[in-house]
């Protein structure tokens, strides 16, 4: 049995146990030759960290086979290090190559572009950079549930085929297991009767919806998934299928919104920060110099709150050469995201009470029938990373709303039900997982945080 005499490399550097005899699994990462000696550095997945092999006893070792990507098992004695990189090493009594490489691994080289790893998802996690995401990624998912968990919220698992349109955008992946070729092109309407479900379903883009009935019988829940959107946008902050955090939670009003989304950001940033230093260490030192500004911005401020209104103030007031001039009744472009929080406020910043007009349905309308109270957290470096709102929990205001967007009644009819009985003030959020990585690595491009990238024209 493997793991019966297996010593993960995590345990041996974080806790190294000098002259102690050990087995270690794991794959080659970099190897040097030179005349009297081999130092190899492998990893096991285990930690970020490699552990170097030392191997004297070069006439048995088979330099051939020692390539960058096999994956070998050595046993030998955890010594110190003489160097100042590392604790400690091993020197090897004996080595054995049970995965063999070649010349023809895509991943000889130190350093790829992200553009040509984005290639080969399948591979590219061995590479230091995606490596270190995907830890990081990992620990902020636990931290994730860990603060909903610890705070009493239920987990729930929505849907992920649905029948509505959360945010009204119509970019939806509609499902089928209708064979496409043999559709009637001519049929408008399409003839349902013979689909799957006997009417139109989608992929969703949204727990939200789904969510807000559990929070009217469990008070505050919170879904963790994937969503999918048929945006053709290929910015570096789109994709196609993405993770969405969404809580809901009865009885929170506007304020008690914003105390939550504050307190829930500090807590996942702190978590990261503590729990991954090399992985931090190497973003700052290879993807970007400043990385620690941004853990500074969230932990060392209080978030600061204007309303949308304000917010244009601002802008207009600033005299600063915008490509779009901001304009009360639009919606605020990346570039007034950033003014006001990397110029102006120098912090992260709610901005409240946006128009409803370009705001969805289920926003509740304030007091003055233009806006609704509703908020996007802009941050630092990156911009708009959540929004939520107080929902709306009045029947026939909700009814209006739809009626006004033209929205189909009989599809959002269980929504409205959960406002005939029982109704109660309500709020919730949605963050955009990968965002969030991307903010606190530094990686530029959404498509370098997430497995495997999809996003218009590309599917690997």
């Amino acid at each position: 049995m493997i793991n019966g005499k297996r010593e993960k490399i995590k345990k041996i550097l974080s806790e190294p146990e000098f002259g102690k005899e050990v087995t270690v699994y794991g794959w080659i990462r970099t190897a040097r030759f030179s005349k009297n000696v081999y130092f190899i550095s492998i990893n096991d997945g285990s930690c970020f960290d490699s552990l170097q092999l030392v191997i004297d006893d070069i006439e048995s070792t088979p330099k051939n086979l020692l390539l960058t990507g096999a994956t070998v098992k050595a046993v030998g004695k955890i010594v110190e290090s003489p160097g100042n990189k590392q604790k400690c090493e091993m020197l090897v009594k004996s080595l054995e190559v049970i995965g063999k490489s070649d010349e023809k691994y895509p991943l000889q080289k130190k350093r790829h572009t992200l553009e040509f790893l984005r290639t080969m998802p399948h591979l590219r996690s061995r590479t230091n950079t995606l490596f270190a995401v995907f830890n990081i990624r990992n620990e902020l998912a636990r931290a994730v549930h860990n603060y909903f968990q610890n705070k009493g919220f239920l987990y729930l698992n929505s849907p992920i085929l649905t029948k509505s349109d959360c945010e009204g955008a119509g970019e939806m992946f509609q499902v089928t297991t209708l064979k496409l070729d043999e559709i009637d092109k001519n049929a408008n309407p399409l003839d349902y009767t013979k689909e799957f479900f006997k009417e139109p379903v989608n992929l969703t883009v949204s727990g939200q919806l789904e969510a807000e009935p559990y929070a009217l019988s469990h008070g505050e829940v919170y879904t963790f998934g994937p969503t999918f959107r048929a945006d053709p946008s290929t910015t570096p902050k789109h994709a196609s299928e993405f993770w969405m955090i969404e809580p809901e939670m009865a009885f929170y009003d506007f304020e008690d919104l914003m105390i939550l989304i504050e307190d829930f950001i500090k807590s996942v940033t702190r978590n990261v920060k503590d729990s991954c230093p090399s992985e931090l260490a190497f973003f700052k030192k290879f993807i970007n110099k400043e990385l620690d500004k941004r853990y500074d911005a969230i932990l060392n401020n209080k978030f600061e709150k204007i309303t949308y209104t304000e917010a244009i103030d601002i802008l207009r007031k600033s005299k600063k050469n915008f490509e779009n001039e901001p304009v009360w009744g639009e919606d605020l472009f990346s570039e007034h995201e950033r003014y006001l929080t990397d110029e102006y406020f120098k912090k992260p910043v709610f901005v409240t009470d946006y128009p409803s007009s370009f705001k969805a349905f289920y926003m509740r309308e304030n007091e003055d029938g233009k806006t609704v109270a509703c908020l996007d957290l802009l941050v630092p470096y990156v911009g708009e990373i959540i929004t939520g709102s107080q929902r709306e929990e009045r029947y026939d205001v909700l009814k209006r709303k739809i009626e006004e967007k033209g929205m189909d009644e009989n599809v959002y009819e269980w929504y409205l039900d959960i406002r005939k009985w029982g109704s109660a003030p309500h709020s919730g959020f949605g963050l955009g997982f990968e965002r969030l990585i991307m903010y606190l690595t530094g990686m530029e491009n959404i498509r370098d945080t997430i497995p495997y990238p999809r996003n218009k024209g590309k599917i690997y």
